[in-house]
Formats: structure tokens, C-alpha cells, sequence
């Protein structure tokens, strides 16, 4: 397979070889990931492996902006046959991208590799239900390396002068919202709270106020979308009220956090994966806090779980090895705490959570504990049939922000995006 850096950028330019001696590495591996501000844990990890193993050179490819300009590039590139050795894909998309690649024969099955490493380390290493977010049809094509489920974060002292109590926040919506209407009223430059799914880069927050309901994304046929109900019509009012009862502003994402930063929002949900960065926000400036998603149907309810699983593309048998021995690595228990620490993501190995690793920290900094927390009510984060999962979100984005805006009546709302996305999974 021949790989032409210059055909899988998401930018204009390589990150270049992140390696130590080019002369001494008898293997340099071409890894493209998503969302630039993680190079705050690929390049550590990347440092720490090649000091293992020193034979094989790891060569970051300038990162995607998102998973689904990601995914998106990798399809383009699949018909020209110029793709990484190695790739981080959103779990939303694994199905979509692996089904191409299977069917061009440009990615290889990790499943035999890892029963060629025993049934002892599976066990000690994978949960059950994390290490299946990298299976598509029984196949084991993808190991987890991120896993997330949105969390809240909170401004106690906000929730303490509304009334609220920190140490036991809503578990419902209803309640939630009645909290958010109230810090609303603590003044005029002061937002209740922040949901940003009309700016969100991909569905993840859509399908959580489905599955918290206990609700499905499509049909068991996949012939339709399973929310064309009373779920699907309180997942939009939720939307709405957070703008009309909560105060909720429409502003991007990175405004959205900034705000929330200095202490000018009272409840943010969004990715653990942004908890060490809002920390160094927040600073001392308020008592922050991390609570898990509210349920409405908690019997039944989920969280889709967010995250990246990580894929070997090659064909080349000397890189596949190597590659196999970074996908151990990277999801390895030392790789796994460096995530956690520096981002905030819940870790997708076993080992990582005992007191050699992550178990002191998670002591010492509960916030970075809500995450793990959740895993027993974590669902897959899925897509479409079809092959438009990507182009359906952007569908779905633009008419709840109208829904939210007050523009579309939430009875309107659902009726265009139903149409709009069974359209597209045709």
C-alpha cells in the first residue's frame, strides 16, 4: 500500500515525524487522529512507546478538525488507496468506514491478534461492553482508546445562590431545567445554562436526550429513526426550554465554555474530555463540580458512549506488527492514565483504574471520578444506515437550533427532521 502524506490531510501540512532517530527505527508508522487539542496526549503517549520501542517511529499526520471531517477524509482517500497505517475513528462512524474498508480489503480484523494474546489478558485489560464499541457485525475491528458519556459540570457556588443543592443535584430534567430557570434570575449577565447541541460537531448530545429516555436512534429494521414518538418530541421541548426558561445563549462552543470559565454559567454539560482544560479556566475563581447525566427514565435509560476506537490499516506485515503493538499500548493501563490525566477521559482499560494507576488520582480529584461513574449506563453511540451519517447531522443540527431559537414549533421540528433524515437513510 503505498501511503502519500500529501493525500490525507485535513490540513495543508503534515504534523511531520514525531520520532526519535529515524536512523535507529527499523519501522515509522503513519497515525492520523482527530481534534487537534489532543496532541496534549497523543504526543506523550507517542514519547512514552517509542521509549519501549525504540525500533519503531511514530509519524503524527496533521490532525482532523473532528470525527466526521475525519471520517469523511479517510472515504476519500480509501479510493485512491492513500491512507495511514494507523487511524482513530468516532465510534459513530466505525461501521460506516469499516464496511468500506472491508470492502476494498484496506483493513485488517484484530480480533485473532488479540486472542493470540490470550483469554488472561482480555480479562484483565477490557470490560466486555467497552472492548464491543470497537465490533461491527461480531468483528473486532477496532480496540477502544477514548471513551466519554457527556457530564455535567456546575458552578456550585451559582447552584448554592439559587437555592440549589451542590452535593445533590437533579437527576431529572423537569428539575434541572427549574434549577437552570433560577440561577437564570441571579442576573442579567448570568446564564442558567449551557447544552451545546446546536453547535455540537457531531450527534452525541442529540442521541443522549434520546437514550436517557430510554429511546432508540433508528428502528429495529432500520428502516426508520426510532424517535418519531413522544420521546423524540420531548428530546426537542428539552432543547427549547433550555433556551427559554434557562437563558440559554447560541453562541459556539468555545464562547460557550469560555463563558461558563468565568463563572458566568451556572450548569455546562459536555465531554469529560474537556475537564482538565475548564479546570484551568476556572481556576480558583469558582467551586466547579462534575455530576452525572440526568435520567429521566433511569431503569431504562443511557448515555451514548463517545470516544474514538483505534484501527490498523496496513498491509505491510512489518507494520502491522508494529501497529499492533502501539494499538496494545495506547490502550494500554500507562497510555489509558495519560489520557485520564490530561484530558479527563473515562480509561478504556481495566488495569488503569488500580492504585499502580488511576485509583490516587481519582481520590485526590473526584471531579475526573463522575465519568467512570456512569460506564454502567453507557450505550454505543451509533449511526445510520446508509452511509449519510455525517451529512444527517448537519440536517438535524440546523433545524434544533431552530426549534431552539423559537423559530420551528417542536411539533414542526420533529416532523422536518424525521422526514429530512429518513430521506437520507434511503
Amino acid at each position: 500500500m503505498r501511503h502519500l502524506r500529501s493525500g490525507l490531510l485535513c490540513a495543508t501540512l503534515v504534523a511531520g515525524v514525531f520520532a526519535t532517530s529515524a536512523s535507529a527505527q527499523d519501522v515509522i508508522l503513519d497515525v492520523l487522529y482527530c481534534n487537534p487539542s489532543f496532541s496534549r496526549f497523543h504526543e506523550p503517549i507517542a514519547e512514552a512507546f517509542m521509549e519501549q520501542h525504540p525500533e519503531i517511529g511514530i509519524n503524527f499526520l496533521a490532525p482532523c478538525a473532528n470525527y466526521d471531517e475525519g471520517h469523511q477524509q479517510m472515504l476519500r482517500n480509501a479510493v485512491t488507496n492513500q491512507l495511514p497505517d494507523v487511524y482513530y475513528s468516532g465510534f459513530h462512524l466505525l461501521s460506516e468506514l469499516t464496511g468500506r474498508l472491508a470492502e476494498r480489503g484496506q483493513i485488517i480484523e484484530l480480533g485473532p491478534l488479540l486472542e493470540e494474546e490470550g483469554e488472561e489478558f482480555i480479562n484483565a485489560n477490557f470490560d466486555p461492553k467497552l472492548l464491543a464499541l470497537g465490533r461491527v457485525d461480531d468483528v473486532q475491528y477496532g480496540i477502544p482508546f477514548n471513551a466519554s458519556s457527556p457530564i455535567i459540570y456546575f458552578n456550585a457556588d451559582l447552584v448554592r445562590q439559587a437555592g440549589g443543592d451542590p452535593e445533590n443535584m437533579p437527576s431529572k430534567w423537569d428539575d434541572l431545567v427549574e434549577l437552570a430557570a433560577d440561577i437564570n434570575e441571579l442576573g442579567s449577565d448570568i446564564s442558567g445554562i449551557a447544552y451545546d447541541i446546536h453547535a455540537w460537531p457531531d450527534d452525541w448530545l442529540w442521541q443522549a436526550l434520546i437514550y436517557q429516555q430510554g429511546g432508540a436512534l433508528i428502528s429495529e429494521d432500520e428502516a426508520s429513526v426510532g424517535f418519531n414518538n413522544e420521546l423524540g418530541l420531548n428530546a426537542l421541548s428539552i432543547s427549547r426550554r433550555l433556551v427559554a426558561e434557562g437563558g440559554m445563549e447560541l453562541i459556539d462552543r468555545d464562547q460557550s465554555m469560555q463563558q461558563f470559565g468565568a463563572g458566568l454559567t451556572g450548569i455546562y454539560f459536555a465531554t469529560p474530555a474537556q475537564l482538565a482544560r475548564v479546570s484551568g479556566l476556572v481556576g480558583e475563581r469558582f467551586d466547579l463540580r462534575t455530576a452525572v447525566f440526568p435520567l429521566d427514565n433511569p431503569e431504562e435509560g443511557g448515555v451514548p458512549t463517545g470516544g474514538n476506537a483505534v484501527i490498523v490499516l496496513s498491509d505491510e506485515a512489518e507494520k502491522q506488527e508494529a501497529a499492533w503493538k502501539f494499538v496494545t499500548f495506547v490502550t494500554g493501563p500507562e497510555a489509558q492514565s495519560i489520557v485520564v490525566q490530561t484530558a479527563g477521559y473515562l480509561p478504556t482499560n481495566r488495569r488503569a483504574l488500580g492504585e499502580d494507576y488511576l485509583a490516587p488520582f481519582y481520590e485526590a480529584n473526584p471531579n475526573f471520578a463522575t465519568a467512570p461513574s456512569q460506564i454502567d449506563r453507557s450505550w454505543p453511540w451509533v449511526g445510520y444506515p446508509g452511509g449519510e451519517s455525517v451529512r444527517i447531522w448537519r440536517t438535524q443540527r440546523d433545524l434544533i437550533a431552530s426549534v431552539m431559537r423559537g423559530d420551528l414549533s417542536v411539533e414542526e421540528g420533529l416532523e422536518q427532521i424525521v422526514s429530512e433524515t429518513e430521506a437520507l437513510m434511503r
